[in-house]
């Protein structure tokens, strides 16, 4: 989602939660300012006043929390607990994690390997630089989903790459039904 200079939307309440990654930019509420590569999750029934002064560009998920979960998370850039990287990476750091869900952001070596395993089902987001999943070359703010069962297997471009990573189910047996209409 793209905000425009000046822009805001009214408050609001998110019935099935919202997570986002700041892609470009300052995002902002009247909790504070996010600028690029802030991470947050808030839960169903939490409400803001979301703007930006000068423009931003935001990752935002919609409607994916299960039932109970109503833990609130903000990161600003740097921000999460550093964990061990994987083969390839050369750093990773945890966003959320509750048992159901993690979270990270990972940086990759350039011109590396890097395979993630799968038992759950995995989303990514590529932050920076670009990598190639067979013939497929993703670049900046490619997003891609897998099934519980199928690795991630990258080669990473030559700049290396910075990854936001979801492992999870891709839809939770208990997530939150939208409202009837």
């Amino acid at each position: 989602m793209r905000y425009a200079p000046g822009s805001a939307f009214p408050r609001h309440t998110h019935g099935g939660g919202e997570e986002i990654v700041v892609l470009d930019g300052v995002f902002q509420d009247e909790h504070g300012d996010y600028p690029a590569g802030s991470y947050f999750r808030n839960p169903p029934g939490t409400s803001h006043v979301p703007a930006s002064r000068d423009g931003c560009t935001i990752f935002v998920r919609l409607w994916q929390f299960r039932a109970g979960d109503d833990v609130q998370v903000v990161r600003q850039p740097g921000e999460g607990r550093k964990v061990p990287p994987r083969t390839g990476a050369a750093s990773a750091t945890m966003l959320f994690k509750d048992g159901h869900e993690e979270v990270r952001l990972e940086e990759w070596r350039a011109g590396e390997r890097v395979m993630v395993e799968n038992g759950r089902g995995l989303e990514f987001l590529v932050l920076a630089g670009e990598l190639a999943i067979g013939d497929e070359r993703l670049e900046l703010q490619s997003w891609g989903r897998l099934p519980a069962g199928t690795k991630l297997d990258a080669t990473v471009g030559p700049q290396g790459a910075r990854l936001w990573i979801r492992n999870a189910p891709l839809l939770h047996p208990d997530i939150l039904s939208l409202p009837e209409r």
